[in-house]
């Protein structure tokens, strides 16, 4: 195997490793609650400090990655999330399950932009978007192994063991990472000082010209509201939701999970050939896809304890696929902006992407606790929530008809 296939293919392993950590507490909800002695509040403030933590490291990372590059920062950084892994199995309290949770976000901060990175340098500009495309899925995978196969293992030796067991794994390839990628091809040349000064320049003049833009914000906030429901309840509260609500047992609601994950991968390359061949156009894909979204959680919110496994199976499949719409918030500001401020802009979306996670996961934990501090992972709790997010995502959608609509042609 060539060098540039091997470090796909590790790079690609460690971003797996990434989405899966983040979204692993939707199978171990109640052996967290049991074992931290947590309620709904601290639940969710434990699975949001992943986010918090991946994206505020994330500002330092697009600063240092060309300076001390991927590789050196991949493996620095891997091996505090390996750390936050081990403390995070051997936690007896909140206190120590945080600061678990927070090293593993900033230990996984840096796996999908180093990876991008060192796709850049060792493969043809031509190929770049297709890798782009099959490494985001490898990480979609990732999400789906936090379910039924996390559940098969938690079955097995419990939820700390098997945290223990995949740290090593991760460690396995940080080792791997650190002796096999380069990053550079052996003929790869490095930017000179002053063509590095430049680029930095341009980079904060790009990001003050964005901030300038109403597209980006409305944007942003779009994706904000959009995925970090999404999220929040595919890394955390569908856990508690569909075992203490409706009555489902671990493996079944790791299936349940596991399809709203099948439909996320289903439904990205559906939205972008609708968008691209069929229906010319980026706005109202996402529109209409955001109007689906918004029914499924009212249909949620109204459910009754009683309800089929099938039905719960489809709502979810459904969940994963129309949220998916979403990623073409992505092609719209990179095709709203100058080509030179694209990444800028993506860079930019991205930040309030990673952080709308954490505030659902931690404001819905609060929002419960506070209206029903005596059955907050009770039926009224979450049709609450349901509603609450059906009424933020429809705030959200109107907002969003002021953008314009883009295409490019090909």
């Amino acid at each position: 195997m060539s060098r540039r296939w091997a470090i796909f293919l590790i790079t690609s392993s460690n971003f797996f490793l990434s989405q899966f950590y983040r979204a692993t507490n939707a199978v171990i909800a109640d052996q967290l609650l049991l074992d931290l002695s947590l309620d709904t509040q601290g639940l969710g403030t434990l699975s949001a400090a992943f986010f918090y933590a991946f994206a505020v490291t994330q500002i330092p990372i697009s600063i240092l990655l060309d300076r001390i590059g991927p590789r050196l920062m991949m493996t620095g950084l891997s091996l505090l999330g390996i750390t936050g892994a081990l403390i995070f199995a051997w936690a007896d309290s909140f206190a120590v399950g945080l600061l678990g949770r927070i090293l593993l976000g900033i230990g996984m901060a840096c796996n999908l932009m180093g990876t991008l990175k060192l796709l850049t340098a060792w493969f043809k500009p031509t190929t770049f978007a297709t890798l782009t495309g099959i490494v985001f899925s490898i990480g979609t995978v990732g999400n789906m192994a936090a379910t039924v196969p996390l559940a098969f293992l938690v079955d097995i030796v419990g939820w700390r063991q098997a945290f223990i067991a995949i740290a090593g794994i991760n460690l396995v390839l940080v080792l791997m990472l650190y002796l096999v990628v380069r990053d550079t091809p052996p003929m790869g040349h490095t930017k000179s000082a002053g063509q590095m000064s430049k680029t930095e320049s341009n980079a904060f003049s790009g990001l003050f010209a964005l901030f300038k833009e109403r597209a980006y914000w409305i944007i942003s906030l779009t994706s904000f509201v959009g995925y970090g429901i999404f999220a929040a309840f595919q890394t955390l509260w569908a856990g508690p939701y569909l075992t203490e609500v409706m009555g489902l047992s671990v493996m079944n609601a790791g299936h349940v999970i596991l399809l709203m994950n099948v439909g996320a991968i289903a439904g990205g390359p559906v939205w972008g050939w609708l968008s691209d061949r069929i229906l010319h156009t980026r706005k109202w894909v996402v529109s209409g896809g955001m109007a689906i979204f918004i029914l499924i959680m009212l249909i949620l919110a109204m459910l009754s304890p009683n309800t089929t496994l099938l039905m719960l199976m489809t709502l979810f499949l459904s969940f994963g696929f129309f949220r998916s719409s979403g990623a073409l918030l992505y092609v719209q500001i990179k095709e709203t902006m100058p080509l030179e401020m694209a990444g800028t802009a993506m860079t930019g979306i991205n930040f309030f992407t990673m952080i709308g996670p954490a505030v659902f996961l931690q404001g819905l934990g609060v929002l419960m606790k506070t209206l029903y501090p005596q059955a907050s992972r009770g039926p009224e709790a979450f049709t609450a929530s349901f509603t609450l997010c059906a009424l933020l995502l429809l705030l959200i959608s109107v907002l969003y008809l002021f953008t314009k609509d883009t295409l490019t042609e090909r």
